[in-house]
C-alpha cells in the first residue's frame, strides 16, 4: 500500500511539473512573439531541452537566432553552441565562433571561454594559444571554473604563454578546492612532479584521493599507481588493485592495463589469475593503451591464459612499439622482428 501511495505522489509530482512548464513555455512563446529577447533566449532553451514542449533543435536554433540578433549575449552563446556541436543546423565552427566572438565582446565569461577554446583546438580558425589565453583569462578573472583549469594548462605548457608552473598551480588550486575534480587531479600531478613547487607526494596523494573519491577514474588509477609503489601513501597493493578496478570497470584503459599486470602478478589479489588479467588487458589494448597492447602480446607470446601464439603476440607488440613502448620494442627484438 505505501509503495502504491508513494507511487501515486510521484506520479501527481511529475504532472505538476509538466503543467508549470507548459504555463512557462506558453508564457516566453507570448513574450518572445513581441520581440523580448530574454523570452526568445528563454524559448529557444525551451525546445532544446524539451521542456513545456516536444524538443525541436530546429526550433530552438530560430528563436536563440532573434534574440542573438538584438545582441541579447547568453542567446548569441547558445547559438553558438548549436553550430559548434551542429544541433538544428549543419556543424559550422566559424559560424560557432563568430556568435562567441559576439558574446565574449560583451564580457559574457562563458562566451569568452567557449572562444578561447576554438582558439586552442583551431575550430573555425586558425589555431592560436595566445588568442586562446587572452579569451581564457578574461573568463577566469570572472570565475569561470573551465577557463581557469585551461588557462592553468597552457601556462603549464607554455603554450600561448610564458611557461610558469607556479602560474598553472594558482590556477588550478582555485576550482580545485572547490571540488572540481579535473583541477584537482592536475593539482596532483604538479604536487607529484615537483612542478612551481615543493615535491610532495603525499600532497599529491590527497589531491588525486579526493578526486577519485569524487569518481574521477584518471585520479582512482593515479591513486592506485600510489598505493602500488608506495608514494605518498603506505604501500598497500590491495588499496591499490581497488581503485584500479574502480577505473577499470569505468572504462579507464590504464586503469584496466594496470589490474590486469596486477592479475598477472599475483600483486593484491587473491590468488594469480591468467584468465582475469587477458581479459583486461585486451580491454586497454582494444582503446589503444599501450601497455595493454604488451601485455596482450606478452600473454600470446607466453601462453598465459591464452593459446601460445607468436604471430599474435608480434601484432600487439607492434602496436605498443609504435606508440614508444620500450618493453614492446625489446621483446620484438629477441623474437627478431
Amino acid at each position: 500500500m505505501i509503495r502504491v501511495i508513494r507511487g501515486c505522489v510521484g506520479l501527481i509530482a511529475a504532472c505538476f511539473v509538466l503543467m508549470v512548464q507548459a504555463q512557462d513555455f506558453e508564457k516566453a512563446k507570448r513574450a518572445a512573439e513581441q520581440g523580448d529577447a530574454a523570452a526568445q533566449n528563454s524559448l529557444g532553451m525551451m525546445y532544446s531541452e524539451g521542456k513545456g514542449v516536444t524538443k525541436d533543435e530546429t526550433e530552438a536554433v530560430k528563436w536563440f537566432r532573434k534574440a542573438a540578433e538584438q545582441g541579447y549575449v547568453r542567446a548569441q552563446t547558445h547559438l553558438g553552441w548549436m553550430y559548434r556541436e551542429g544541433l538544428g543546423v549543419p556543424q559550422n565552427y566559424t559560424e560557432a565562433l563568430k556568435w562567441y566572438a559576439l558574446a565574449a565582446k560583451q564580457g559574457y565569461a562563458k562566451a569568452q571561454f567557449n572562444l578561447g577554446f576554438l582558439y586552442e583546438n583551431g575550430q573555425g580558425v586558425a589555431q592560436d594559444f595566445a588568442e586562446a589565453a587572452k579569451w581564457y583569462k578574461q573568463a577566469a578573472e570572472q570565475g569561470n571554473v573551465a577557463a581557469q583549469i585551461n588557462l592553468g594548462s597552457l601556462y603549464e605548457n607554455g603554450w600561448g604563454v610564458p611557461q610558469d608552473y607556479a602560474e598553472a598551480i594558482k590556477l588550478y588550486s582555485l576550482p580545485a578546492m572547490k571540488g572540481v575534480v579535473v583541477a584537482q587531479y592536475r593539482l596532483a600531478r604538479m604536487y607529484l612532479k615537483g612542478w612551481g613547487v615543493t615535491q610532495d607526494e603525499a600532497e599529491a596523494a590527497k589531491w588525486y584521493a579526493l578526486a577519485a573519491g569524487l569518481g574521477y577514474a584518471p585520479a582512482q588509477n593515479s591513486l592506485g599507481l600510489m598505493y602500488q609503489f608506495g608514494r605518498g601513501v603506505t604501500q598497500d597493493d590491495v588499496e591499490a588493485v581497488k581503485w584500479y578496478a574502480i577505473a577499470a570497470k569505468q572504462g579507464y584503459a590504464g586503469a584496466q592495463a594496470n589490474l590486469g599486470w596486477m592479475y598477472s602478478a599475483c600483486r593484491g589479489v587473491e590468488k594469480q589469475d591468467d584468465t582475469e588479467a587477458v581479459k583486461w588487458y585486451r580491454m586497454a589494448a582494444e582503446q589503444g593503451n599501450a601497455n595493454g597492447q604488451y601485455g596482450l602480446g606478452w600473454v600470446h607470446e607466453k601462453g598465459y591464459g591464452v593459446t601460445q601464439d607468436e604471430a599474435e603476440a608480434v601484432k600487439w607488440y607492434t602496436k605498443a612499439s609504435e606508440q614508444g613502448h620500450e618493453g614492446a620494442q625489446t621483446a620484438l627484438r629477441k623474437m627478431g622482428k
